[in-house]
């Protein structure tokens, strides 16, 4: 599995609500603030104004864009922003999955959305780089994310048996290629392990590790799967993803570990040796230092 697909399994993002709205006339809705929470919605009609907490100036949006907000950032929709808005739970709150509510007599706009419960603590590290808002609206970008749009528009409107999943898993992918293009496009100037992805010399030594996390790593060996020299590797692998080469090493290998603790099918020691420790003592002290607590505490109070 490559990086970014096994970044987001560790996020297992979960798909509870996908709906749209196709709303008339004058209107304003507000989303509130949801930690824990990736929102993804586009516009499949019209135009509206878009503005997100903690951002200066508002964003004109128009059919065919997508916005992600992977840190559930409050935000507001409207033809107006001098409006009053009104709460999306008031608009929203009966939908269910494949809905499309019809607000202010509809006709003049519609986006549809989908909302991604994940672990806070996890997306926190894995996505804690990325912007509050990220805005797709590039004629490329466009047409990279229309077959997904379509599809799920599709699959909402013909209530066909199955067609909630298929929705679900759309969703999935809208998601995933949004990353995509977001990380083709900014990874040039930003600092984060998903910006460091489109590196492709850092890439491959991320995905070496990936494939491997057991293996003893050195910076040598890293080094030669990106083809390029210590020196030069350790300094740009810390400019771009922002700690060293074996400090990240470490930190995936205590997400991954976290993650088999929640699971709760495993002993300490497979987990450890799995993670390439020689000892249950060896593993304890790096999850502590890098989680905070032992790894037993961490998996009872995770059951």
């Amino acid at each position: 599995m490559d990086p970014l697909s096994e970044i987001l399994a560790i996020l297992k993002p979960e798909s509870y609500l996908t709906a749209g709205v196709d709303a008339g006339g004058e209107w304003a809705i507000r989303f509130d603030n949801r930690p824990g929470t990736i929102k993804c919605h586009a516009v499949t009609a019209g135009g509206c104004w878009l503005a997100v907490d903690g951002m200066e100036a508002p964003v004109q949006l128009t059919a065919g864009d997508c916005i992600i907000l992977p840190s559930g950032c409050p935000f507001t929709l409207a033809s107006d922003l001098g409006l009053e808005p009104v709460h999306a739970p008031d608009v929203l709150g009966r939908a269910r999955p494949g809905d499309m509510i019809v607000h202010n007599g509809g006709g003049n706009f519609s986006f549809i959305g989908t909302r991604f419960e994940v672990d806070s603590r996890k997306a926190g590290v894995l996505l804690g780089t990325l912007p509050a808002l990220i805005h797709l609206y590039e004629a490329e970008d466009r047409e990279a994310l229309r077959w997904c749009i379509a599809q799920m528009m599709t699959e909402m409107r013909a209530g066909r048996p199955g067609g909630t999943l298929a929705a679900r898993h759309l969703a999935h992918l809208m998601l995933l290629q949004a990353f995509r293009l977001h990380l083709a496009r900014q990874a040039n100037d930003r600092v984060g392990l998903l910006y460091a992805l489109a590196d492709p010399q850092l890439g491959r030594a991320i995905e070496a590790m990936h494939a491997d996390p057991a293996h003893r790593w050195t910076l040598a060996e890293l080094a030669n799967h990106a083809g390029l020299s210590r020196s030069i590797f350790a300094q740009r692998f810390r400019e771009r993803v922002g700690e060293t080469p074996i400090g990240y090493l470490t930190r995936w290998r205590m997400m991954l570990a976290r993650d088999r603790l929640t699971a709760g099918r495993e002993t300490l020691g497979t987990i450890a040796r799995a993670l390439g420790y020689e000892s249950e003592n060896a593993f304890n002290t790096a999850f502590r230092r890098v989680i905070g607590c032992a790894p037993r505490r961490y998996a009872r109070a995770e059951a």
